[in-house]
């Protein structure tokens, strides 16, 4: 009997992801843009943790006290080893909601939940919102993410039909995995007989061959919990009045570039609706909004123009990746869009160096070519929305958060020997994680082993899977000869020379 459960996935663990959006360090730039006036976060909280990879990161590379819970005792359990070893001031707890609530906890500059709301019953999400009201500081702010309307209307019948099957038809004992690939096998067939349903709607046989395509860790906690309700905006409104929250802003920073998402017409017409939620409720139909991250506030405060223009100019940034690769494309609601050249290029070009560079020294550097401080504040949106700049900590907690960073990527790195599960290192710099994949993060153990040239970090990576029977599988095959193994080491540990070690060094994590 699995009742602790309460109807939530739990005999697979969630996937290893790291998610910016819970970083407070975006805080900052949201609220600038939204005209308000951001906490100084010293005590900080997230719900739900997973495998607690966030949490971790976001602790090590902060002076703030984290706290934390997921009901899962194996998640809970490699979570608090990351917080062991890092020695980061992380307490994080195997409890449910209400359990955890009822803990002697400080009161909270934030509190984040990103994804959970839409997994749980009505039960626990009375119990997070009296959490939110009694804990969480006046000023303070809330990130919660969750699945939305209109755009799961489609989906939505689909999703309760595979579910159904797996609960009918899911043989006991054979696992969450099997009943997975049976309900889609069988979604896959009912499909076949070409349904009025899916007629109707064309694209749901692309969405299941794309599903089956996923990780099965991942559809198990995305798709077959009990729980399970997309929330208009509206509705999540209702849900947090009782914790004296106001709607902040967006956290994707894409949302404040109207024109990746709404046409001229669309944004007359919004801007001729005067209330804020309902003004939300009717652009998530013009977007067909199917997921929704957001800020909400406990006590919105306004800025001055001339304290937000001055915040915005001293908002430090680097460049956490190659240059080369960036290209100047993003896609919005309407689809891909191109950018500005004469804007984003010297931005760019000034930006690869990955030094670090205050708003009012990149402003000071490209005004010689017409670039003017509303079009610079609107390319940062988007570079960091898109993970090409990333805001960056003060020196002081850059300099006080690295021996905890260090520890904790240790330890991952000492962990890709055997697996590829976590892609991430956490960065002093940034206050977060990056993208470092396995042979990557070797390549980083190998040079603190003291070996300076690629041939010898690719041979140190080479050792580490030929104990272990492993191959290099490129473009989904197999490398079968030692040879090419080496050869595709080799070339990789090149690369990262070139692309990636540069970038390590300038977020510290190297």
């Amino acid at each position: 009997m699995n009742n602790w459960t309460s109807g939530y996935v739990a005999d697979i663990g969630y996937t290893y992801g790291y998610y910016s959006e819970l970083n407070p360090q975006r805080v900052k730039l949201a609220f600038l843009n939204a005209g308000l006036v951001s906490p100084e976060i010293g005590t900080a909280c997230e719900l739900g943790f997973g495998q607690g990879l966030s949490a971790n990161m976001h602790a090590a590379a902060s002076v703030c006290s984290w706290h934390g819970t997921d009901f899962n005792p194996s998640q809970a359990g490699f979570a608090q080893e990351l917080a062991k070893v890092s020695g980061a001031n992380a307490h994080l707890y195997d409890e449910a909601f209400d359990e955890f609530a009822k803990r002697d906890l400080p009161e909270f500059d934030y509190i984040g939940l990103h994804g959970i709301w839409s997994w749980i019953s009505d039960e626990n999400r009375q119990v997070i919102v009296d959490f939110i009201r009694r804990k969480l500081k006046v000023g303070g702010v809330l990130y919660i993410s969750y699945n939305t309307m209109p755009g799961w209307s489609t989906f939505a019948p689909v999703r309760h039909l595979i579910t159904e099957h797996a609960e009918i038809f899911g043989v006991n004992g054979v696992g969450i995995v099997s009943r997975i690939d049976g309900a889609l096998d069988f979604t896959e067939k009912l499909l076949a007989t070409n349904p009025l349903f899916a007629r109707t709607n064309p694209q749901i046989s692309d969405k299941i061959k794309q599903i089956k395509e996923q990780n099965r860790h991942y559809l198990a906690h995305e798709y077959f919990n009990r729980d399970w309700q997309p929330m208009h905006f509206g509705t999540m409104a209702k849900w947090l009045e009782p914790a004296k929250l106001n709607y902040a802003c967006s956290a994707n920073y894409f949302d404040f570039v109207e024109t990746l998402n709404l046409t001229p017409e669309q944004k007359v017409f919004l801007n001729e609706i005067h209330d804020p939620f309902f003004k939300q409720s009717v652009r998530d139909f013009m977007v067909n909004q199917q997921f929704r991250r957001e800020y909400w506030v406990k006590g919105a405060r306004r800025l001055s123009v001339i304290d937000q223009v001055q915040g915005f100019r001293e908002q430090r940034l680097v460049m956490t990746v190659y240059r080369p690769d960036v290209t100047l494309k993003v896609t919005g609601a309407l689809g891909e869009a191109s950018l500005t050249e004469n804007i984003y290029k010297p931005i760019l070009d000034l930006m690869g160096d990955h030094m670090i560079r205050s708003m009012e020294q990149i402003e000071i550097a490209v005004m010689d070519k017409g670039i003017s401080f509303p079009h610079l504040r609107q390319a940062v949106l988007i570079l960091c929305g898109n993970g090409t700049l990333s805001a960056v900590q003060d020196n002081a907690v850059i300099t006080k958060v690295k021996k905890h960073t260090d520890k904790l990527n240790n330890l991952l790195m000492n962990k890709a020997r055997g697996s590829n599960e976590i892609s991430y290192l956490s960065s002093p710099v940034t206050g977060g994680g990056l993208p470092v994949n396995r042979f990557q993060q070797l390549f980083v153990l190998a040079i603190q082993q003291g070996k300076t040239e690629p041939e010898e970090w690719a041979f140190f990576v080479e050792q580490i899977l030929i104990a272990q029977s492993q191959k290099i599988v490129k473009e989904g095959v197999a490398l079968e000869t030692a040879h090419e193994n080496f050869s595709e080491l080799i070339a990789q540990a090149k690369e990262f020379g070139l692309k990636k070690l540069p970038i390590l060094k300038a977020l510290q994590i190297v």
